[in-house]
């Protein structure tokens, strides 16, 4: 096994010693420097696999050290040593390229995990993005898109991925998670709408046994459960200010306090972020901390609209077909040149979710196993709906009169999601329609007013077909 070697760059002997003793107990030959000069000589006579340097230094700053090896040395991550509470110096230095940073007085706990992560980090190989994660197109957008994923895989900064609703910023943040040295440990993506506010910060921090109502038992929070991975904030405008604040604290000091706890707990997560807000604007109306916003947009990475990538359609309606037809174990369906053409010059309000959305609904309607124009039900300019009109009517007409008196919207408040209330009508709806034709599927899909391979489809997607 090859010896690691670290720089360390610092001018104070007690904190060289310190950070030489603690890393050689793990194995790894250190070089020391106490000045920017210096540091510049030893990077340029020796190869390292890891570098530390102390921001503030008797004849520069460590910023210098951190271009410079962005420059020369790009797979050598550097991590900046800060005083404590040098919040801006932190991210100044992680926006030139620092891989991650530690504050004064040093945790030799969190010393340890950020050498072992930067390790793992200088030993990756490069590889190439779309073999491992199914970002799909040759649009220039997305090919800017797998170079920016591939380059911050390898740092530890917060990135704040930018993009419309449906555009995949959860898949970007997966692809950075699956790229980089935590890719062997969790991934947790939260969304921050979907939280109730009075339980976020249990569910954020953990809390312990007894310290509310209902807290039968410890648990652990988000930050926890991510501990050695990436913590993924979804919709992170959602949050209330309160609960702003406190992530904030989490992120900057590292280390959570679970409701009902005496203690802090440390913590080791890489943050990403999302929303299809403008967090900017946000900002500027008050509705989110101008800290939290600076502290979380480190990197900031943007995800263009479908309709502003238009050659990558095709390409992406042949993949989302391909994982349609497998997840149900029929052969994928082909599109007539007319239908593609059409989802080619569509707007696409929704992205690639809507996209997905589109063919699922044609791939359930389509005869035998060709999709075209009628098929695939493409909004107007006149119409809001998704569906047309006339086909929504046959649709209702379809529904046994038997169905509708029931009171649906009173019903719905006992689910916890629009989708599965949905869904549960609909099984409902099959079942009836089965249990009238005597169990026979090619009666059943006629009374409906659909082809018996929709029913076979909505059977199979419900899993209802071996009921």
């Amino acid at each position: 096994m090859t010896e690691k070697r670290a720089l360390i760059i610092d001018d104070e002997p007690d904190i060289r010693e310190l950070l030489e003793i603690t890393l050689g107990r793990m194995q790894i030959c250190t070089h020391t420097a106490d000045t920017v000069a210096s540091a510049k000589q030893m990077l340029a006579t020796h190869s390292y696999d890891l570098c530390l340097t102390d921001m503030r230094l008797p004849d520069g700053k460590g910023l210098e050290i951190v271009e410079l090896i962005q420059q020369r040395y790009p797979q050598l991550p550097v991590a900046v040593i800060t005083a404590h509470g040098s919040v801006d110096t932190a991210i100044e230095s992680m926006k030139a390229g620092a891989f991650d940073f530690i504050s004064k007085p040093v945790n030799l706990a969190t010393l340890r995990k950020l050498v072992n992560t930067a390790i793992e980090a200088s030993q990756l190989a490069p590889q190439p993005l779309p073999k491992l994660t199914p970002i799909i197109g040759q649009s220039k957008a997305i090919q800017d898109l797998i170079r920016s994923i591939e380059k911050l895989a390898r740092s530890q900064a917060p990135v704040y991925i930018s993009g419309e609703s449906g555009s995949g910023k959860e898949l970007v943040a997966h692809s950075i998670h699956d790229l980089g040295p935590r890719a062997n440990n969790p991934f947790i993506a939260v969304n921050c709408g979907a939280i109730p506010r009075e339980l976020m910060e249990s569910e954020f921090f953990g809390h312990k046994k007894g310290s509310f109502t209902g807290a039968h038992q410890d648990k652990i929070g988000l930050f926890q459960a991510a501990e050695g991975g990436t913590l993924f904030f979804d919709e992170v405008a959602d949050l209330p200010l309160d609960m702003q604040v406190k992530l904030l604290r989490a992120i900057q000091e590292k280390s959570v306090r679970p409701v009902g706890a005496a203690e802090e707990v440390t913590t080791d997560v890489r943050i990403l972020c999302a929303t299809h807000k403008n967090l900017e604007i946000e900002v500027k109306e008050g509705r989110f901390r101008q800290d939290l916003f600076y502290r979380l947009n480190v990197i900031q990475l943007a995800v263009a609209p479908l309709r502003e990538r238009r050659e990558d359609i095709s390409l992406l309606t042949q993949h989302l077909l391909r994982k349609l037809a497998a997840e149900i174990h029929l052969p994928c369906p082909d599109i007539s040149p007319a239908a593609q053409d059409a989802l080619t010059h569509y707007h696409f309000p929704g992205n690639v979710r809507e996209l997905e959305n589109i063919l699922e609904r044609a791939f359930t309607l389509c005869e035998g196993n060709r999709i075209d124009v009628d098929d695939l039900q493409l909004r107007d300019a006149t119409d809001g709906a998704g569906f047309s009109f006339e086909k929504t009517a046959a649709s209702s007409r379809s529904i046994p009169t038997e169905r509708m008196g029931v009171d649906y919207p009173a019903r719905c408040a006992e689910y916890p999601s629009l989708d599965e209330y949905l869904q549960d009508v609909e099984k409902e709806i099959l079942c009836h329609a089965l249990e009238k034709a005597k169990w026979n599927k090619t009666l059943a899909a006629k009374h409906l007013g659909i082809s018996f391979r929709s029913l076979r489809y909505r059977l199979q997607k419900l899993g209802l077909d071996d009921e």
